[in-house]
């Protein structure tokens, strides 16, 4: 697809761009072409037939562009040394970025009429895996340890324990709750690496965001094996939104297709299940849906 082509070139200067300044391997844009390759076959293997407006649409080239800043982030990861304090600042910076322009896409969406549950789909996956890598990141450039990495794991567990147990696969009513505990996440994540924080704090708010996100949770795991009306006695949101900066769910007709791995998306907030077309009744988690 002609998007997923145009975006390989900005992919190559960013990647090549942070190489030189922050002194990394030559293999690391290289391994960000790769992610992104990896990243473009999903999408492909997702997209539906009959999204309105050309190629992938206005609202999703700026998920595209969000996951453009997402994947050097991701290539970082694997490198051997993370840890030095330019390194950790370029990190705060790619990831404040990505998390700021989290409910750009949605607006979009909004405003030209070009929502899809493919869009909303595509904003859940690329905001569930910022939150892992800046997880991985976390541990291995900020003072704290591994356990840090639950915040990025939780969501993806989630996913595989509906494969075990199907109540869990049972849509999520939006919540106040999730919307704001996903929104924590992203900040205790950058605060974390911030090379001026001082080592207690970045612990201390990285065991509370953890804390408040398994909290989140264990109200949402108990309401998807019972049989309550609503999650915790949380307040519903006017419409489903994701985990971050909070926009409404995009509206749009339900295509054919969908990518794989259905779930909740940043943890345990969205929930998604797909019909025999490409439906996401994607019921709020804390992040902007689009």
């Amino acid at each position: 697809m002609r998007d997923l082509t145009l975006g390989l070139p900005p992919l190559v200067l960013v990647a090549a761009g942070a190489g030189a300044a922050l002194e990394l391997p030559g293999v690391f844009p290289v391994q960000a072409v790769a992610l992104y390759l990896g990243a473009a076959l999903l999408i492909l293997f997702g997209v539906p037939d009959g999204l309105r407006g050309p190629g992938l649409g206005i609202a999703n080239r700026v998920t595209l562009g969000r996951l453009l800043l997402v994947l050097p982030l991701a290539a970082l990861a694997l490198q051997p040394e993370v840890a030095s304090e330019t390194t950790r600042w370029w990190v705060v910076g790619m990831g404040a970025v990505a998390l700021a322009l989290d409910g750009v896409d949605g607006w979009v969406a909004r405003r030209t009429g070009t929502g899809s549950a493919f869009g909303a789909r595509f904003d859940m996956e690329t905001d569930a895996f910022l939150i892992l890598v800046l997880s991985v990141l976390a541990w291995r450039a900020g003072p704290v340890g591994p356990w840090i990495l639950w915040i990025g794991a939780l969501r993806y567990l989630f996913v595989a324990a509906g494969t075990v147990w199907p109540a869990l696969r049972r849509e999520l009513p939006p919540s106040l709750r999730r919307k704001t505990v996903c929104v924590v996440q992203g900040i205790a994540l950058l605060v974390c690496v911030g090379p001026v924080v001082p080592p207690p704090l970045a612990v201390a708010v990285g065991a509370g965001a953890l804390a408040a996100l398994a909290g989140s949770f264990a109200v949402d795991v108990l309401w998807a094996l019972g049989e309550h009306p609503t999650p915790g006695g949380d307040t519903p949101a006017p419409a489903p939104s994701l985990p971050g900066a909070g926009s409404p769910l995009r509206p749009g007709p339900e295509p054919s297709a969908a990518l794989p791995g259905d779930g909740p998306v940043l943890g345990y907030r969205v929930r998604t299940r797909i019909r025999p077309s490409w439906a996401t009744e994607a019921t709020t988690s804390p992040s902007r849906l689009k």
